[in-house]
């Protein structure tokens, strides 16, 4: 909004034949001026910006026009995880039970994994993008909070990019997500550049969630949540599914027997750990969406 200015008299106008001037306007202006000279220019401090930047809200109604109201960010789509607050597959049991870790995907919703991703410039397409392919956005968002904090980084070897994907892994995904819907191929960035390009790689983090969670339901675990595709993310197919399956006490280095101690610490399993705790650690990190449904 731009401040309204009065109109000023040149110092030099002579006043019109006949007038008198106004009785201590020269003195009124001459404090009015000192005191403008006494307010330090804030204006000009040099300031570090931390966070997102801030929305200029007027205060002061322009005469005649209509109030403005500037939204915050990019609005969570979703409603509640109605799911909230009950059991979400922390591995807190007594490991008795069987497969799975939380008994049976949960509803479609928010959580605070969506709404990390939807405060990225790039979160609201792939969210578009996740429902195209028939994911759950919470799944997806839980994904990139996991692996980077939805930042776009690199990593060791070929693995970059906001969902830490290996290039060969990216090149599969995203052929097989076009193969699904070729809407999706507008929006992607040709070749390996599209790693480091979070729209895109999201699209094929998106078929990698579709794809592990269909192969856990045609390995008898009939409605993958998200901390059991997560596994599979994290250890591959055959890992993935012995993960989901294995109680909570289970040592989880016994449910990852194909990989070696040194490679089960390159993934961040430290030596004794169970089953529980790691889905207890992934769960703390990813919220209510660790017992959401894969697929919507």
């Amino acid at each position: 909004m731009k401040p309204r200015l009065l109109p000023s008299r040149p110092a030099s106008a002579a006043l019109a034949p006949g007038s008198r001037p106004r009785p201590g306007g020269i003195v009124v202006a001459a404090a009015c001026a000192a005191a403008l000279a006494a307010v330090p220019a804030f204006g000009q401090v040099a300031t570090t910006l931390n966070g997102p930047p801030v929305q200029v809200r007027p205060y002061v109604p322009e005469p005649g026009l209509p109030e403005i109201t500037i939204p915050q960010g990019t609005p969570n789509p979703f409603p509640s995880d109605p799911t909230s607050g009950g059991s979400s597959g922390d591995g807190s049991g007594d490991g008795s039970g069987g497969g799975g870790s939380s008994g049976g995907g949960g509803a479609v919703a928010s959580s605070d994994a969506l709404s990390t991703m939807l405060s990225q410039p790039w979160g609201a397409a792939a969210v578009a993008n996740a429902q195209a392919l028939g994911v759950n956005p919470s799944a997806l968002a839980a994904t990139c909070v996991v692996e980077s904090g939805c930042q776009n980084l690199t990593g060791t070897g070929t693995v970059a990019g906001a969902f830490q994907m290996t290039a060969s892994t990216f090149t599969a995904m995203i052929n097989g997500a076009v193969a699904q819907n070729q809407s999706l191929a507008s929006q992607i960035v040709p070749g390996l550049a599209g790693q480091m390009d979070p729209t895109t790689e999201a699209i094929a983090a998106s078929e990698y969630l579709l794809q592990g969670s269909q192969y856990l339901q045609n390995n008898g675990i009939s409605s993958p949540t998200v901390l059991d595709v997560r596994g599979y993310y994290n250890f591959g197919p055959q890992g993935g599914l012995q993960v989901a399956n294995a109680p909570d006490n289970e040592p989880i280095a016994n449910a990852l027997n194909m990989y070696t101690p040194y490679q089960l610490s390159k993934n961040g399993i430290t030596p004794g750990e169970t089953v529980g705790q790691w889905r207890a650690s992934v769960a703390a990190k990813i919220g209510s969406a660790a017992g959401q449904s894969v697929l919507s």
